[in-house]
Formats: structure tokens, sequence, C-alpha cells
């Protein structure tokens, strides 16, 4: 039949090893009940969906998940986690294919889901937590969209909800520490 496109399960790919291997998850186990998306909060953004991810490591379908922005748009709040029927950790396969996404160095289709991503986490690094103003100004700077909600900047700053100054939490040193922690761990699996 002329324009439709017929996908051929692949046997367990690289990418599902490492995935499986760094989440200790088996994706064989979801039935794609969907439990997981349809507690997702974030699920209405995403590219593909929680269940459709599964899925999709099951059918071998690696350069549209290293192309995706699910895995830098997952709150790691683990509601799919809970909901699962299974017992699927469905946070540590998102965490797994982001480690695997950075370290094939793959271009989100929308690449400023992981520029926000890596903003974030340096600021939380730098910080403590998170300091507003200092993550919308540079992210909007290395996004190429410098004025972009520039008009709420006044308003928020009014209602005190932004400060020019960041505040630091007390003990950085240990935030630190997890971050390089981290990076050790990250240098040990080469996905």
């Amino acid at each position: 039949m002329p324009g439709v496109d017929v996908i051929t399960p692949k046997p367990i790919t690289e990418l599902r090893s490492w995935v499986e291997t760094l989440s200790g998850q088996k994706v064989a186990r979801c039935y794609q009940c969907g439990k997981c998306t349809a507690g997702c909060p974030v699920a209405y953004v995403m590219d593909p969906t929680p269940r459709q991810v599964m899925r999709a490591l099951q059918l071998g379908l690696e350069d549209e998940l290293l192309r995706s922005s699910t895995m830098w748009i997952c709150f790691y709040c683990m509601t799919c986690a809970a909901r699962c029927p299974r017992e699927i950790d469905i946070t540590k396969v998102m965490e797994a294919l982001r480690l695997v996404s950075a370290q094939r160095k793959a271009t989100p289709a929308q690449k400023d889901f992981k520029l926000f991503h890596n903003l974030f986490i340096s600021n939380l690094n730098r910080f403590g937590r998170i300091y507003e103003l200092g993550l919308g100004l540079t992210y909007n700077l290395l996004g190429k969209h410098p004025l972009s909600k520039a008009e709420l900047i006044p308003g928020m700053l009014a209602r005190g909800k932004l400060s020019f100054i960041p505040h630091r939490v007390k003990n950085t040193d240990r935030i630190r520490d997890i971050f390089n922690r981290i990076k050790a761990f990250e240098k040990q699996g080469k996905p």
C-alpha cells in the first residue's frame, strides 16, 4: 500500500541494551497499558509520550528516540513509576536515555529543551538553587530570543518573584559533591 510506513521490529539494539543496563529496567516488561502517559503532567508536550518511548525501545527506533525532546522534558516526578502495573521505573529509563543522548551528542528536534536543561543544571550546581532571573536571561540570550517574555519581568520583580542577586544555599559544597559524583558515574558507563 503506498504511503503506509511499516515498522519492522529489531532484536535488542545497542541503545536498548545500554538503557536497560544503565536504568536496571527491563523494557520488554511493558505491555503498553498507557497508565504512565495518563498520569504524566507533561505528556501533552512530549514527542513521544512515555508509553511511546517504551514501545520505541522495544521496536528499536533509536534515531526517533534520540532526536526527541521527551527525555529533556521529563520532570522525574515518578508518577509514571508509581502507576506502572509492571513496576517499571520509567524515570530511570528517561534518565538513561538522557545520558546516552548526551554521550552521543544527539541534538533533539527542539534544541531549546536541551539548552534549558543544561542551563538549569548548571544554575543548580553553581548556586545550590535556581537563580530565576539569571537562568531566564542566559536562556534567552543563548537561545537567540533575547526579549522573549521580557514583558513579564517588571511584574515579577514588583511582586518579589525575581531577585537581581542570586540567593545561595549555605552548603553548596555538598551539592557540588553530588554533581562531581554524577560526572564520575557518567564517565564509567560509555554508551
